[in-house]
């Protein structure tokens, strides 16, 4: 293994470019391992300060900041609410330099050129086209992944299916509206409806397959693996990598079944 590698640097070894569009998804409690290992301070803003200075003032960073709660009942607050899905999220939600995107369930903490953009979208379905993965799709996002399996990250996979519906006949999958109170950022409230395509109940669980879409990925030269701290970082090319993604979806248990059961 190379000489440890401070947590401000990690991102210079990703190959990322002045301008690019990174969606970050985290586990970072092996980064902070790593820190204590070489009596270093953990600092999780000094890696988002790493990334900002690797894609510059033209880039544009996503967090995901997603939180279920909206689906069962529970109130939004657009301020308070915390992601569930990676500390890195709710560290980025106190930093100034950060807002949030809109969406109850899947929100996103965004920096940079597109920043304004993304936070004003009122995108009710949570994989539509005029969702932020839509953008990410039509901006051509780098996706990094950090120490996360994919079978556990890889929210994109859920808006292929949405945006194939038709083409693909998705029947395992159907859309859901979720009512609940919305607080915005300026504390007004009010009920919103929000919508997601989300999988039957009655159907089985499967184990996520990690190793099938991971060497989708990489035969299709769409992922790269960058071992920094003897931490892995995955690399994808987004939008290159559709093709495999459509392919691992149609050899999905599901795909291809009609089913008729209960939400």
């Amino acid at each position: 293994m190379e000489d440890y590698i401070r947590l401000k640097d990690i991102p210079s070894k990703w190959g990322l470019k002045k301008g690019d569009r990174v969606f970050i998804s985290s586990d970072i409690t092996k980064l902070g391992e790593v820190c204590f290992q070489h009596g270093d301070k953990f600092k999780p803003n000094d890696l988002l300060d790493g990334i900002i200075e690797a894609i510059g003032p033209t880039g544009t960073i996503l967090l995901p900041t997603y939180n279920w709660g909206f689906c069962h009942g529970e109130t939004f607050d657009y301020n308070k609410t915390k992601g569930k899905t990676g500390s890195l999220g709710i560290v980025a939600l106190k930093r100034e330099d950060f807002k949030r995107t809109q969406h109850p369930i899947y929100s996103f903490a965004v920096w940079g050129k597109d920043q304004e953009y993304l936070c004003g979208l009122q995108n009710k379905s949570s994989f539509g086209e005029d969702s932020p993965f839509g953008y990410m799709n039509r901006c051509h996002v780098t996706n990094i992944i950090i120490d996360v399996p994919l079978g556990h990250s890889f929210t994109y996979l859920h808006y292929l299916e949405q945006i194939n519906e038709n083409e693909l006949d998705i029947h395992y999958r159907y859309h859901k509206d979720f009512t609940s109170l919305y607080r915005d950022k300026d504390g007004n409230e009010e009920m919103r409806t929000y919508s997601m395509f989300v999988r039957y109940l009655d159907l089985e669980e499967v184990p996520p397959r990690e190793k099938e879409l991971r060497k989708r990925l990489l035969d299709s030269g769409t992922m790269t693996c960058i071992d920094v701290n003897g931490i892995e970082f995955k690399k994808v090319d987004m939008s290159a990598s559709i093709p495999a993604l459509i392919e691992h979806i149609k050899t999905g248990p599901y795909y291809g079944k009609m089913y008729n059961l209960k939400s």
